[in-house]
């Protein structure tokens, strides 16, 4: 056993589990956690509740919280507004995990789902067949690679600079990592 934990972001295509996260009595709970920030031309403030739900009947294995995660978006630019409020569940108790450090662990997983939607979408990684031995890892090893080189290389499009490269693939390729 290994004693880990999670923290699961509940998504839509989760309805039950999604549906019964809303109902939780969100109001009643008065300890919040804000934090707000700017960067990537938008300004951003979150605000996180957690409640404890051990007696409160969610269905899902050793659930101790659950957090509603509420991110009020402003681009600097055009000034748009936009809101956002994701629910997460983890089996960590109050006392080990504050509703900041549940923000954080949150937001941490946003992170690692962006850099997996550019590998879906550009590589469409979630419909790939290969499913056996060590081939899905390597795979995905080497999308990453090719993803965090063009990056390097500058190219913010990931799509459009993957077709850019391949107009020569015998030597732009080679040159993005540096080979003659």
């Amino acid at each position: 056993m290994k004693k880990a934990h999670y923290v699961l972001v509940v998504e839509r295509n989760q309805p039950t589990l999604h549906n019964a996260l809303r109902s939780l009595p969100w109001k009643q709970v008065t300890a919040r956690r804000y934090e707000r920030e700017s960067g990537h031309g938008r300004r951003e403030t979150r605000s996180v509740r957690t409640l404890t739900v051990t007696d409160l009947g969610l269905n899902f294995p050793h659930v101790a919280q659950a957090a509603k995660i509420h991110r009020h978006r402003t681009d600097l630019k055009t000034g748009k507004i936009t809101h956002e409020t994701a629910y997460t569940i983890t089996d960590l108790p109050a006392r080990a995990a504050s509703s900041q450090i549940i923000g954080q662990l949150a937001r941490s997983q946003w992170g690692i789902e962006a850099v997996h939607h550019v590998r879906d979408t550009t590589f469409s990684e979630d419909a790939s067949k290969i499913r056996t031995g060590h081939g899905p890892e390597n795979m995905t090893t080497l999308r990453s690679f090719a993803i965090s080189t063009l990056r390097t290389a500058g190219h913010r499009g990931i799509a459009s600079s993957l077709r850019e490269v391949s107009c020569t693939p015998f030597t732009r390729p080679l040159n993005l990592i540096g080979l003659p």
